[in-house]
């Protein structure tokens, strides 16, 4: 069983409009080091974006937590879109770690009665952004991100693949669902 996630003020994200997101690895532990597990995320808001469900205006993935510039457009059947993600990916993170790595799969048990899991913590972050100079700061807070002091995971911005700063550098996406902020502010 996984987490099943709740919803508060801090949480809460309107359908329609963008957000600045973050979502962070349960007790700030580094899982999202692993590629594979980033893929997860990556394959995840592909699908979502396909369905047109979100779109992603910027990303990041650090090894404990993602940001994200997104919008809801609709509900993923019954629950908003970001829920679907969580859910998602943490049904994946688990499923790849029953196979791969029993032993960190251990540091996400917890002792409740309707979850054995949790991956992510509870209250993700969302801040609404509804004016083009907040979206352009916290585009350049999420670019920054993996070249902070505090990380150094790559020598430029650009650099660091599980990011869209290279998409706003060069134009050049690897990323399919990232849309341009600016068509939007």
């Amino acid at each position: 069983m996984i987490a099943i996630l709740s919803i508060n003020e801090k949480s809460f994200i309107e359908t329609g409009n963008i957000y600045f997101w973050t979502a962070t690895i349960n007790k700030w532990y580094h899982l999202l080091e692993n590629d594979d597990l980033k893929k997860i995320i990556l394959n995840s808001l592909q699908y979502l974006s396909d369905e047109s469900k979100i779109s992603v205006y910027g990303f990041v993935i650090m090894p404990n937590h993602v940001h994200l510039i997104w919008k809801m457009n609709s509900l993923n059947r019954k629950e908003k879109a970001y829920i679907s993600f969580l859910k998602y990916t943490s049904h994946l993170f688990k499923k790849y770690l029953q196979e791969n790595d029993p032993l960190i799969l251990k540091q996400f048990k917890v002792d409740a009665k309707n979850k054995e899991y949790k991956f992510w913590q509870r209250d993700s972050l969302a801040f609404q952004l509804t004016k083009r100079e907040t979206a352009i700061q916290k585009l350049e807070y999420i670019h920054n991100n993996p070249v902070s002091k505090k990380w150094m995971l790559a020598e430029d911005r650009e650099s660091y693949f599980y990011s869209s700063a290279k998409f706003y550098a060069s134009g050049i996406s690897e990323f399919p669902f990232l849309e341009h902020i600016m068509d939007v502010f």
